[in-house]
């Protein structure tokens, strides 16, 4: 079926987050995997009923608050992750002391586990924010908005494009580089996380609030992984539209 692609601008930045609901990574350059960038979210902390920690409360998720404060890191050659505290003591999760710092932490028995059945990602494998969507959040907030806050895996520059422009993507396909092709879907919802203090960002309690008067509690979008292949700052992001007769 024929179609036609719009070039909307270029990755501006890869963040993965080796253990889910800590602070991430920053990376140049990663592998796309069907369930998204590599190593993201690949590990999460658990409670003791077997919920996997958040900063919401679902039949998947339990709110741990001052997780985020934590951070997480790793090297592509690398199996397991480190787990850095506030205090900047590390731990790789795979060794024991690293479930029991954080339950000595927080004074709850919290254990890390990798994934299993029981998908450690929201809603999608990735998800995505433009420049032109922050740009529009910050005229509403008065002030700088950190993008790192909303723990997106790709940040879009789209350049002079206002608003939030990917409004407009929901349904469209989003190729990326040379190799790799995402479906896209709806708004990504956001919660209470995006106000709150996370490693390296202080709060700031007017983001969700803001969002849910002039966004539907929405920013960015979520993406599925169409073809795999390896993803870099810089390379050109384009749409895909497929053409109606």
């Amino acid at each position: 079926m024929p179609y036609e692609e719009t070039p909307v601008g270029s990755v501006q930045a890869l963040y993965r987050y080796p253990v889910k609901s800590t602070a991430g990574q920053a990376v140049r350059a990663s592998a796309v995997t069907d369930r998204g960038l590599q190593h993201d979210r690949r590990w999460a902390v658990y409670t003791e009923d077997g919920g996997i920690a958040s900063g919401k409360r679902t039949r998947r998720f339990r709110p741990v608050p001052g997780l985020m404060q934590w951070s997480s890191s790793i090297e592509d050659s690398e199996t397991a992750p480190l787990l850095m505290s506030p205090e900047g003591r590390q731990y790789r999760v795979d060794d024991p002391a690293a479930s029991r710092a954080l339950s000595a932490a927080f004074g709850r028995e919290l254990t890390l586990r990798t994934e299993t059945a029981v998908g450690h990602h929201d809603e999608t494998p990735l998800h995505l924010v433009t420049t032109s969507s922050l740009a529009a959040l910050e005229g509403l907030a008065g002030g700088a908005v950190d993008e790192r806050r909303f723990r997106a895996n790709i940040v879009i520059d789209t350049g002079s494009r206002l608003g939030f422009c990917e409004d407009e993507w929901v349904g469209a396909e989003l190729v990326l580089g040379g190799e790799v092709l995402l479906r896209l879907g709806e708004g990504m919802p956001r919660c209470v996380m995006i106000d709150e203090t996370q490693a390296g960002i202080a709060a700031q309690r007017k983001a969700l609030k803001l969002l849910g008067t002039h966004h539907s509690t929405e920013f960015g979008l979520q993406a599925h992984v169409m073809r795999t292949g390896k993803l870099r700052v810089g390379d050109v992001v384009t749409l895909r539209r497929t053409l109606t007769a």
